[in-house]
């Protein structure tokens, strides 16, 4: 009987122990193969330089303009577990989204306006302003995280395949999270040559993926760039914060932009708060015929760092746009609302305020200019009963 039970003990210590070892092992391969690079890379001496002369870089790390805090006071880390893991929301789609099945079609004519914007799903957008084309945030992966077998995933696939995208004149990055700055969808388009517009610190990112130098340029806040067709690319102010790779890390500036035409402006909020900042851009790289601003992946008690809908209608005051048109939505469930809540409580508030508001569908184009009225589109979805419409 003793013996029996040695074994027992044997054979339990060396599971245990083999387990760990394939643990380790898995995780050893894990961290030496891409998944590692997608964490992205330290900024050269060049960008290092101008991070450490930065004003937004104080005391070893880049700070925003106005006191800023990730959680507001009061919040209580048992009521924010519960909310997650306990809240009823429908925040996945039971129904598939619809989407244009048309859009390189539509994008192969120019814009009879001049201004035409096509949303591709949370923060991706082709933007052709003046005769130049604009791609913001693209991500095109499963998964919003370093790993493509875990993390957020995409309630859609991407509405237009990359080899399907127009001519593309520069890409805009608003900041280093995972689902703004996608490792995969960088290098596809480096491929291309096309040049990547991004705030401080992402360029080691960028290099480490084998995007050459001569295709990264890095903005600090009110740098300004010409582009060869006369659009004008500013990095503007945002209220938010960096993270990515691990602690301890040199995190990269985060950006809002405002795009200025020979005819047309264009404001894009990236990830942002409420912030004073938005007078200023107003002031200095107004009038916008549109602001993209952020909706979604929301709480209450994130308001430093994410607008929400009525976030995004104040700062629409702020800028003084003519046309609302909101992203970071309807793509990923990164927070603990309905998927289709905040569409749905900007639309409702907007038509209260006679704001006027475009809600395109996914991959549908839309002149800014020549829009009247939004659809909302998410109301064909049921949101209970998973009966989806044909």
């Amino acid at each position: 009987m003793a013996s029996q039970v040695k074994l027992r003990w044997w054979v339990k210590w060396a599971s245990r122990v083999g387990a760990t070892v394939l643990l380790l092992g898995a995780l050893t391969t894990w961290l030496t193969t891409e998944h590692f690079d997608a964490f992205g890379g330290q900024p050269s001496a060049a960008s290092l330089a101008r991070i450490q002369s930065s004003p937004r870089f104080v005391d070893g790390r880049f700070q925003n303009a106005e006191p800023t805090v990730l959680m507001a006071e009061g919040t209580s880390t048992y009521s924010w577990v519960s909310e997650w893991l306990g809240g009823k929301q429908l925040r996945v789609p039971n129904c598939p989204l619809p989407y244009a099945k048309d859009t390189a079609l539509r994008l192969a004519q120019p814009p009879p306006s001049g201004l035409r914007v096509t949303w591709l799903g949370h923060s991706s957008t082709i933007l052709e302003i003046d005769g130049t084309v604009i791609l913001t945030d693209p991500m095109w992966s499963e998964r919003a995280s370093p790993a493509q077998w875990v993390g957020p995933k995409r309630f859609h696939a991407p509405v237009l395949a990359l080899a399907d995208l127009p001519r593309v004149d520069a890409v805009l990055i608003s900041h280093e999270h995972y689902d703004h700055l996608d490792m995969g969808t960088v290098r596809a388009l480096a491929a291309r040559g096309v040049p990547f517009h991004v705030p401080l610190g992402i360029g080691g990112h960028l290099e480490r993926w084998g995007v050459p130098q001569m295709q990264i340029v890095e903005h600090d806040w009110w740098q300004r760039d010409l582009l060869p067709g006369g659009l004008a690319i500013v990095s503007t102010p945002a209220r938010h914060f960096n993270g990515r790779g691990f602690p301890g890390r040199l995190g990269a500036l985060w950006t809002s932009w405002s795009l200025i035409g020979p005819t047309h402006r264009v404001f894009f909020s990236g990830d942002t708060g409420q912030t004073e900042a938005f007078r200023a851009i107003r002031e200095k790289e107004g009038p916008f015929d549109v602001a993209l601003l952020e909706i979604g992946q929301y709480h209450v008690s994130w308001g430093d760092i994410h607008l929400g809908p009525l976030g995004a209608l104040e700062a629409f005051d702020r800028l003084g746009a003519e046309t609302l048109i909101p992203i970071h939505w309807g793509t990923f469930e990164l927070a603990f609302h309905a998927w289709s809540e905040p569409a749905e409580s900007l639309h409702v508030e907007a038509e209260k305020r006679g704001i006027r508001l475009a809600t395109p569908g996914l991959g549908k184009p839309v002149e800014p200019t020549l829009v009247r009225t939004s659809t909302a589109w998410w109301r064909a979805l049921p949101p209970i009963a998973p009966v989806c419409p044909p």
